[in-house]
């Protein structure tokens, strides 16, 4: 067992303690506890995610440590659980802390609904569980990896998506996070000065336009985000940022790609909004995900 994040010791009387309790690796606990706090901007939280919580003795040690922080925090400690093992879970939820326990809530009714029992093992979402999932995932991050940044050109054919856009617009955690996390083949391939010389693709990429998608930013936040890059360069400076998103702009247009704005987006955003669109017919405004068929 292990845990991450910072500890928290409940010192400062303004900020709420958090623990995300896992027997897998807590990805699960972390995204649901965080898609709840996010709703309470003006509230301070110092987060602690502990994982691979696998026996009933650890749990134990993990319900001292919670009680422990009840006993000298001046705020009262929040904690989230995804513990898919019985026996670990009914230890957990007798802290004297408020618990939300995920697994618990919802795992009866969809035995109900099911008509079946769950076998309750821990890692079976993040793990191994799966066996042909879990490489068909791998093999979607070695594709990406492999063609990262226009890197090789090779299969490119096999991709099911490919980002397009100018250096330092996103392309890379977002092709990695949908490699990682939906299994897709992603490729990306950068919009260099070269390629802006006409409204043409990159030639690469020019036949297969059906599965590109464009990402766009501002010139105020590439050049931002290339300044730390390169400070004080041209690549990085607003008039070269202004240029190629611009004449980016009239590629994408000719082609009528579909294109996602980067600058307010997080990666998982961008990717929710390429996934939808992979489901519905192409279109050039897809900076919205209801402007999406989701069926």
């Amino acid at each position: 067992m292990s845990d991450s994040g910072q500890a928290a010791t409940g010192g400062a009387p303004d900020v709420v303690p958090v623990f995300f309790l896992s027997d897998s690796t807590g990805i699960s606990a972390e995204t649901m506890g965080n898609a709840l706090l996010i709703q309470f901007p003006d509230v301070r939280f110092e987060r602690t995610l502990i994982p691979f919580i696998s026996s009933i003795e650890e749990a134990r040690e993990v319900v001292a440590r919670l009680d422990a922080v009840l006993e000298t925090s001046p705020r009262t400690p929040l904690v989230f659980a995804t513990a898919a093992s019985d026996e670990v879970r009914l230890e957990l939820v007798k802290t004297r802390c408020p618990v939300i326990d995920f697994f618990g809530l919802h795992m009866d009714r969809v035995e109900s609904i099911l008509e079946t029992h769950g076998v309750h093992a821990a890692a079976r979402l993040h793990g191994v569980g799966d066996i042909k999932r879990y490489n068909s995932r791998m093999q979607a991050v070695e594709y990406t990896i492999e063609h990262d940044d226009g890197q090789s050109v090779r299969g490119l054919e096999k991709a099911d998506v490919i980002l397009v856009a100018p250096s330092r617009c996103g392309k890379t955690p977002t092709a990695m996070y949908l490699a990682l996390q939906h299994g897709l083949f992603v490729a990306n391939y950068p919009i260099v000065e070269e390629d802006l010389d006409t409204h043409e693709l990159p030639r690469p990429v020019r036949q297969l336009a059906d599965r590109c998608f464009g990402l766009m930013t501002t010139p105020q936040r590439l050049s931002a985000v290339r300044q730390e890059r390169r400070p004080s360069s041209r690549y990085a400076s607003l008039e070269q940022c202004t240029f190629e998103l611009r004449r980016t702009e009239q590629i994408f247009k000719t082609h009528h790609l579909p294109v996602v704005d980067s600058s307010t987006k997080s990666v998982e955003e961008i990717s929710t909004i390429i996934l939808q669109s992979l489901k519905g017919p192409r279109s050039q405004d897809t900076s919205s995900p209801k402007s999406r068929s989701t069926s």
